[in-house]
């Protein structure tokens, strides 16, 4: 773990001997955020979730995508254990057991085995490398009908900006000035770099916007 950059927790824990974590975003914007995923993931295969968090979005995909085999990961071992309780309460056995995963690392995945990649409300609180990390990750295991679908506030050119996301980036940079809310054209151009291609922009509540990006055509 980076000591330069720890976790960022803003859950609730559960009651006494409940190991499960509880989002206040993510009970605000898991089924809308779930339910764009569903749509734009490909039928079939694993997706693996960075940087997974509490765990509560993983248990709503199985629910929604059945035919999809939900991989959870993450960092923070406090977090891996919330990931862990929900599994255990959902019973599905199409989420697996979490594992532990720092983007910058190698990761544990063949090549070209991944059918998606999701990353929910990462960028904006982590290093600008660990965005590059994630589209290089992403670049090697998705396989060709693979999705990288990435949530989160973001500046765009061709969007207005929302005060609240200028207010959310200023807040960002003042807990660490290597923070910030991403441009969406940043993250295009550092995921052609890598072989990948902005195929859609979904708006989302609250400002919010899903990226998704797919290996571009040889």
């Amino acid at each position: 773990m980076d000591p330069d950059h720890p976790p960022v927790r803003l859950e609730q824990l559960g009651t006494a001997g409940d190991l499960r974590r509880f989002s206040p975003s993510a009970g605000r914007n898991r089924y809308d955020v779930v339910g764009a995923l569903a749509r734009v993931l490909p039928r079939g295969g694993k997706v693996l979730e960075v940087a997974a968090g509490t765990g509560e979005h993983a248990v709503l995909a199985v629910e929604m995508r059945p035919d999809l085999v939900w991989q959870p990961a993450d960092r923070d071992p406090e977090v891996l254990a919330s990931q862990r309780a929900w599994r255990q309460h959902s019973g599905a056995s199409n989420l697996l057991e979490p594992v532990e995963l720092d983007l910058t690392e190698p990761w544990p995945f063949a090549d070209r085995s991944l059918g998606g990649v999701v990353a929910i409300n990462l960028l904006h609180i982590a290093p600008w490398s660990t965005a590059l990390a994630l589209l290089d990750g992403a670049a090697r295991t998705l396989r060709d009908d693979g999705v990288l679908a990435i949530y989160g506030a973001f500046f765009a050119d061709d969007r207005e900006t929302a005060p609240s996301n200028v207010a959310f980036d200023r807040d960002l940079r003042q807990v660490d000035a290597s923070y910030g809310v991403r441009r969406v054209e940043d993250v295009a151009t550092a995921a052609r770099e890598r072989g990948l291609a902005l195929t859609e922009v979904v708006e989302m509540p609250n400002n919010n916007l899903l990226l998704v990006l797919r290996l571009e055509s040889p």
